[in-house]
Parts: C-alpha cells; sequence; structure tokens
C-alpha cells in the first residue's frame, strides 16, 4: 500500500493556492471539446512544462510498483514485468494544464484504464478512483472518467520511456481533463464507493476539472465573479 504523506508545502504550492483563492485564469467562456480543439483560457506550446510538487521520485523499473486494491473483487500487485505482460495500447491525444498551457498530438503507450478495469473488476458500489503516487502526491476521479476510452497508464511518450521528470515510470493520462487528475509517479489505485478529494482538491482546486468548462478551481463561478468585479472598479 502507499504512503500518503503529503510533501511540504513550497513557493510553488502557496501560489498555486493563492491563484485558486483569486480564480486566476479564469475566462467565463464555456466551449464544447467536439467545436473547440483549445479550451477557454489555454494557449499553445511545443514544450512538456514541467510542475510537480518540488519532489522528483527516482524509481528504477525494478523497483517499481503498483498496487490496486480496494472495492474489487481481484486486487493486483504488479511488478514491471507483470505490468508490461498486460495488453498495450497507443493513443495520441492532446493535455491541458490548468497553468493554462495545452500540449496538441502527445503519442503515448501504456495500460488502457479500460484493461485494468477489466482484470481488476471494480464492484458495484466503486464509483471513485483514488492515485495514490510515489512523491506523496494524491487525485480523485469518477469511476467512468478513469474509464475514459482515451484514459492510460502510460510509460512511453513519443515513443521513448517515459522520463522521471514527466512522471516516469509510470503515470496516468486522462486527456479529457485538466493534467493534474494524471498523476505522476503511479503507486496505488484504490477504488472506493465514496469519494476523497486529493492533494489539490482540499487546496482550492476543482472535484472534477473539465477544461471546457474551466473547472480549475472549487469555487470558479465566485472567483470569475470576484475578477468581474474588480475590472469594473478598476
Amino acid at each position: 500500500m502507499s504512503d500518503d504523506t503529503p510533501p511540504p508545502e513550497t513557493k510553488l504550492t502557496r501560489t498555486k493556492e493563492k491563484w485558486a483563492r483569486e480564480g486566476r485564469f479564469l475566462t467565463g467562456r464555456v466551449a464544447r471539446p467536439e467545436a473547440e480543439r483549445l479550451p477557454p483560457g489555454q494557449h499553445l506550446t511545443n514544450d512538456w512544462p514541467v510542475l510537480d510538487l518540488g519532489v522528483t521520485p527516482d524509481i528504477p523499473q525494478e523497483r517499481w510498483r503498483l498496487d490496486v486494491y480496494g472495492a474489487i473483487d481481484n486486487p493486483l500487485f504488479w511488478d514491471w514485468a507483470e505490468f508490461m505482460r498486460q495488453p498495450q495500447t497507443q493513443v495520441t491525444s492532446d493535455i491541458h494544464c490548468v497553468t493554462t498551457w495545452s500540449r496538441y498530438d502527445n503519442a503515448w503507450a501504456g495500460l488502457a484504464t479500460r484493461d485494468l478495469l477489466a482484470a481488476a473488476q471494480p464492484k458495484s458500489d466503486a464509483g471513485f478512483v483514488v492515485l495514490h503516487c510515489y512523491d506523496g502526491y494524491t487525485t480523485n476521479l469518477t469511476l467512468e472518467d478513469f474509464a475514459a476510452e482515451d484514459a492510460l497508464l502510460v510509460h512511453t511518450w513519443s515513443g521513448k520511456p517515459l522520463e522521471a521528470e514527466h512522471g516516469g515510470p509510470v503515470r496516468l493520462v486522462v486527456p479529457h481533463l485538466y493534467f493534474w487528475k494524471s498523476g505522476k509517479w503511479l503507486q496505488a489505485i484504490e477504488f472506493v464507493s465514496k469519494d476523497a478529494p486529493g492533494y489539490w482538491e482540499v487546496r482550492g482546486y476543482h472535484n472534477r476539472g473539465d477544461p471546457w468548462t474551466e473547472q480549475r478551481y472549487s469555487d470558479s463561478e465566485t472567483g470569475l465573479a470576484k475578477k468581474q468585479e474588480q475590472a469594473v472598479r478598476s
């Protein structure tokens, strides 16, 4: 099982909590992914910026483990060899960070979450998933979001092993949500019947994180109203 002791607060985490309180980056626009590829308030980048909690775990493949447990019929405890024996899927998708950058056409390879679900067999009351990561980070998703058609447990990006700074050996990628929902350095996946907000979700960030409706913060509507009020006063 995982140790969820969160990393110490840093200047970055304090800054991002301040953004949540201020409603930073909110535009008030709503878009549909089938109509607009770039979500509201986002800008394109060719780079892949590195954002984390200030800790980059060093996890060689031979020491990496993935535990899958909770409200499932078949708990899984995989080492690297067992993980790589699972069905492998390739997907190309876009990623959208809550800090406003987006990157198109990322070529991933890994285990589709739907194949993991087929192996784990969630119980009927399992409505949510909690990701536990090697740096102490956690984040929560609904089972429906976790089971998205293009969601993967990724080990390869652009034909090369996923680098540690981007979450290697293995991270989750759920393209239709802001990227903080795609936990890096994945250590465990817990299935639960009751939602359990994670690291950023208890620090002012939205519980779901849909980029096309600007679900950046837990109180995005209030943050947008504050920004509009400030604009009127100025």
